[in-house]
């Protein structure tokens, strides 16, 4: 896959950048001559007013000589920068600043209409054909005693206006670049930021397809991205732990299935071919079928674990009394017990103690922990079933007086298939998924399970149930 992030970001940059830079010299041309356009027309508006009511009215009533009115005139156009026109009613240019005074055979505007000035009080063009540039013209009457005797326009050439507007352009690009260079600066800081440690987490994501799932991703921050590396190593730790649990899963299970299939297989072919005579067949058989059992259970262990490592799995909760959960389930070992001379104590909080859970997976809790506590419990031993409430929590504990357990192996004792024995020749009956049944129901349950041993002087199991809010103790 190719990765073209870091060019995709830099080209979005730039092109991002022209686009602006179009849109600024397009839009930016258009309202900088706009605003320009606006300033020296209302400048220009006021001066010509000023002129029509003061100088010109003078001048048409004879108050103020054609030559001081022509002298103020071009003194205004030098101070503006313009040409002022004083024009009659009819059209003739009688004064115009740009050319010398007119004392006769004044020119005469074709088509002069004052009219088509109307709704605006300026004009840009070329002024009735009177110019070859364009100008800015503003135009306002001349009234006296309520007659319009004549105008005064004044024209600015266009090339001003544009020349305005060209060093306002200037400073707004100018503006605009040192933005831009400013704005440029988020490239080395998404290299370092983002992309750089994007790279890592890229790298670590193909360490990861290609099976290495022991690599971590040098990554140490606090943010998104350090949150999304912290996450991918913690999922490649899980996956690596699931892929050795699936190795010593399949190598426990071969294991267990190999020996009692190794024996049935020797056992009935040695009867088949006489090898074991009759008298003695009874004996083997009897070797086979406790075999045939022993996978049978452990089948229905693994049964058991997968139905509880479904997702979403049912519990069928109910209110039941948990002492006499513990009773019936205690009465069932009676057989063993006393073939080993081994005693139950149970040493329970009132008549009655309500539970809220599963009845049937607690009655395989507790099966399994007294099988458990029985299975490593000397003879003339007594094993000590408690059930206690403290703050709205029942508690339950097996505890039995066997050889205990290491504590090297206390953190290992609810992974599947393990056994304190590792020659498996203690505990032959013993599948090593009881106590991993027991946690997960215990889980599923969202309640604990704890674990106390002493090596040489027993265990005490001790798990958590909640109390029934329906019924009293």
């Amino acid at each position: 896959m190719k990765k073209y992030l870091y060019i995709k970001f830099v080209l979005a940059f730039f092109i991002l950048g022209f686009i602006g830079f179009f849109i600024v010299a397009l839009v930016g041309s258009s309202m900088a001559e706009h605003h320009v356009e606006s300033v020296y027309s209302n400048q220009l508006y006021r001066e010509a007013t000023d002129i029509a009511s003061n100088r010109a009215t003078k001048y048409y009533r004879e108050t103020l000589s054609p030559e001081d009115t022509y002298q103020n005139l071009c003194t205004v156009a030098s101070y503006q920068d313009c040409s002022i026109w004083l024009i009659s009613s009819q059209g003739e240019i009688l004064m115009n600043t740009a050319e010398p005074m007119y004392t006769e055979d004044y020119p005469m505007i074709e088509d002069f209409d004052p009219g088509t000035a109307s709704g605006s009080y300026y004009q840009t063009g070329y002024f009735f054909n009177e110019f070859s540039q364009e100008q800015l013209s503003v135009m306002v009457p001349v009234t006296v005693n309520m007659r319009v005797e004549g105008y005064v326009a004044i024209h600015l050439p266009m090339s001003v206006i544009y020349g305005e507007r060209d060093d306002i352009l200037n400073i707004i690009y100018i503006l605009f670049f040192i933005f831009l260079a400013v704005l440029a600066l988020i490239i080395p800081v998404f290299s370092f930021m983002i992309y750089r440690p994007l790279k890592k987490i890229i790298q670590g994501a193909d360490a990861f397809a290609s099976g290495n799932l022991k690599y971590n991703i040098p990554l140490d921050k606090e943010d998104e991205l350090g949150y999304l590396a912290l996450t991918l190593n913690y999922m490649s730790d899980e996956l690596d732990m699931t892929g050795s649990y699936q190795r010593k899963f399949i190598a426990n299970v071969s294991h267990d299935f190999r020996s009692p299939l190794t024996s049935i297989k020797g056992y009935t072919e040695a009867i088949l071919d006489g090898t074991i005579p009759p008298e003695l067949q009874e004996k083997y058989l009897k070797i086979v079928v406790f075999e045939t059992d022993r996978l049978y259970k452990l089948t229905e262990s693994l049964l058991t674990l997968n139905n509880l490592d479904q997702k979403g799995r049912h519990l069928d909760y109910s209110d039941f009394d948990i002492n006499n959960v513990i009773k019936t389930t205690a009465a069932t070992f009676e057989g063993t017990c006393r073939d080993r001379r081994i005693s139950i104590e149970l040493l329970l909080t009132g008549q009655t103690l309500f539970v809220h859970a599963d009845m049937v997976q607690i009655q395989q809790v507790l099966y399994n922990l007294i099988d458990n506590a029985i299975k490593f419990s000397p003879e003339d031993s007594v094993i000590k079933i408690e059930s206690s409430l403290k703050h709205e929590t029942v508690f339950v504990s097996v505890k039995d007086t066997g050889c205990g357990i290491a504590k090297a192996n206390l953190p290992k004792i609810w992974d599947r298939f393990y056994k304190i024995d590792s020659s498996r020749g203690k505990d032959r009956k013993g599948t090593g998924l009881g106590l991993s049944i027991v946690k997960e129901i215990i889980n599923a349950h969202k309640q604990n399970i704890n674990v106390i041993s002493t090596e040489g002087v027993g265990t005490e199991f001790i798990f958590t149930l909640a109390k029934s809010p329906e019924k009293e103790s």
